[in-house]
């Protein structure tokens, strides 16, 4: 039980820092592109923030589920990739259909991979929308200076 509650945890611990990491790096992406996004016509400006938010989120999302994948094939709990990859995105996804179960040796890791993308999802879905609202406040603010100039 020691043991997949350490493995769980650093696997937990690997994706927040990946989801964390990357998203300093969308972070200094916005901050350098900011000049052209606060520049006119912004609507389409903002369905690109919302598209490559939403693609990162995406990414992250990816990476854990192959993370954990990596894990559950590394530890020999299934044989193949395939069986890894699949039930890693059915827990990281809380979808859960109870098609393939872990053994009862391993089977911590299934909550822990489930409470791990509950977590990631939850985080990722926040730093989209506050993306989006800090690139909308921010036109927003620069079209009143530039009507008040």
């Amino acid at each position: 039980m020691f043991l997949q509650l350490f493995i769980g945890s650093v696997i937990m611990v690997m994706t927040v820092i990946i989801a964390a990491l990357s998203a300093w790096g969308m972070e200094w992406a916005f901050a350098r592109s900011r000049p052209w996004l606060l520049r006119e016509p912004h609507r389409p400006k903002l369905i690109l923030v919302v598209l490559v938010t939403a693609l990162w989120a995406l990414a992250m999302v990816t990476a854990g589920v192959w993370l954990w994948a990596f894990c559950f094939r590394a530890l020999g709990i299934f044989i193949t990739m395939e069986a890894a990859v699949y039930f890693a995105l059915v827990s990281y996804t809380t979808l859960g259909y109870g098609d393939i179960l872990l053994t009862h040796e391993w089977r911590i890791l299934g909550g822990m991979a489930a409470a791990n993308g509950l977590l990631n999802i939850g985080l990722l879905t926040a730093l989209l929308v506050e993306a989006l609202r800090q690139v909308r406040l921010s036109q927003l603010q620069a079209h009143l200076k530039r009507g008040e100039g």
